[in-house]
């Protein structure tokens, strides 16, 4: 588990509209401040056993380490991929405003309550 309080998470999905369900989900959920949906990208990579080339989007989640466990629970039961890439990187360092306006916004509680 990391140490970092804030973190980006790497997701890639097959369409847009499945990204802009997954943003919009974490989003009014209170698990991410922001998600930038970016694409279609083109990825390479292996799967089982073979070569295999498709354009994607990407999710680059801005969240915190308390929340982690459950932006990836709900990624998993939104995500069509049998093995959805998910992958937590630490953010280093910001400015304090974005980081307490991002403290702020991944409370986990939806903003629906």
């Amino acid at each position: 588990m990391m140490q970092a309080e804030f973190l980006v998470v790497l997701v890639t999905v097959g369409s847009r509209p499945q990204g802009e369900a997954i943003a919009r989900q974490l989003v009014e959920d209170g698990l991410a401040a922001c998600v930038n949906l970016v694409g279609p990208i083109r990825s390479v990579y292996v799967w089982k056993g073979e070569v295999a080339e498709d354009d994607e989007h990407l999710l680059i989640i801005k969240t915190r380490e308390q929340v982690l466990g459950t932006v990836e629970a709900r990624v998993r039961a939104l995500h069509s991929y049998e093995v959805p890439e998910f992958i937590a990187l630490p953010i280093a360092a910001g400015s304090t405003p974005y980081l307490e306006w991002l403290r702020a916004g991944t409370t986990g509680v939806s903003v629906r309550s």
